[in-house]
């Protein structure tokens, strides 16, 4: 039976009143390290109950609130002052914490993780995308402009910048805002923030087109090719970079004797069938400027008119 230290004030085992006791806090138990005795149980583990990683120059994690977020300026934390019968005073509490420019980046940056996230984006297109929008509130020029369309020209902007090029075509297809409201927004970002954002190329969109398409690194390295020539002898002019993509991949294709429809090549590209076989028969004249000279082509190049 345990006894206790009078001059301690604790408890302590009665054949060993001088030996300091073990606390075994998975247990619980209270533990006599010379004879065994349980001299007390039910004990209290006052540590953190979360498993930390932190160094030697950290501290156990906090676990009150959310991360702290660099681009806003406030503290968005909500104190509930009433409880009870006091509804109304709770939703005015609610009101009144954190302001509006805050809770209108909040929103902003949620609207960006949201098409970020149909578009499969990194974080980092995520974070400059955010920091663009947060640059952008700051002047105060797109105030009379859907918060949507800023959101989506921000994260065109954001891919470009980071080497992830998306066409206004795909972003249009992750929001509900037109091509015309993105393009707005576009153009006074990139002059109120007097940014550079370079012109997509087909080069840009020839790698996860043709990974998607599930065509080999060499049907790749050959429709860049084509692309990179037809552009430069003009026999697709007046086409996007998403075009001249989608049919530098159809042309390739035949050539290499890989069977891919144009309907298969616009689906992945977001163009449609008419549009592609009209860019193809543009590149028909220049056939043989097309190719790279080191590549032998599967079917004879007259054959190509077969498939216009």
């Amino acid at each position: 039976m345990a006894t206790r230290n009078a001059s301690w004030g604790r408890n302590c085992c009665p054949s060993h009143p001088d030996t300091p006791l073990v606390e075994d806090y998975r247990a619980g138990d209270t533990v006599c390290p010379e004879c065994g005795l349980v001299v007390g149980d039910r004990v209290i583990d006052v540590g953190s109950e979360w498993r930390t990683f932190a160094d030697d120059h950290g501290s156990d994690p906090s676990r009150v609130g959310s991360a702290e977020n660099r681009l806003l300026s406030g503290d968005l934390s909500t104190t509930i002052v009433a409880t009870g019968d006091n509804y109304d005073m709770v939703r005015a509490q609610n009101r009144i914490t954190g302001n509006s420019q805050d809770r209108q980046l909040l929103h902003a940056f949620s609207e960006i993780r949201l098409m970020a996230g149909r578009l499969n984006a990194p974080q980092s297109i995520i974070d400059r995308a955010n920091s663009l929008f947060k640059k952008m509130a700051d002047t105060k020029a797109l105030r009379r402009i859907v918060t949507e369309a800023n959101c989506a020209a921000c994260l065109y902007i954001a891919c470009a910048q980071e080497n992830a090029v998306r066409s206004f075509r795909e972003i249009c297809a992750v929001c509900n805002v037109s091509k015309k409201q993105i393009s707005k927004s576009f153009k006074l970002i990139v002059r109120a923030l007097n940014t550079n954002v370079e012109a997509a190329t087909a080069a840009d969109f020839m790698s996860r087109f043709c990974s998607r398409l599930g065509l080999p690194h060499k049907a790749q390295v050959i429709a860049a090719h084509v692309a990179k020539e037809a552009s430069e002898l003009d026999v697709v002019a007046g086409r996007v970079p998403v075009t001249i993509a989608a049919a530098s991949i159809y042309f390739t294709t035949i050539l290499m004797g890989i069977e891919k429809t144009p309907s298969e090549i616009g689906d992945v590209a977001g163009v449609t069938e008419h549009t592609i076989k009209q860019s193809f028969r543009g590149m028909l004249d220049s056939k043989e400027k097309l190719i790279p000279p080191d590549f032998t082509p599967v079917v004879t190049l007259d054959s190509l008119h077969n498939y216009r």
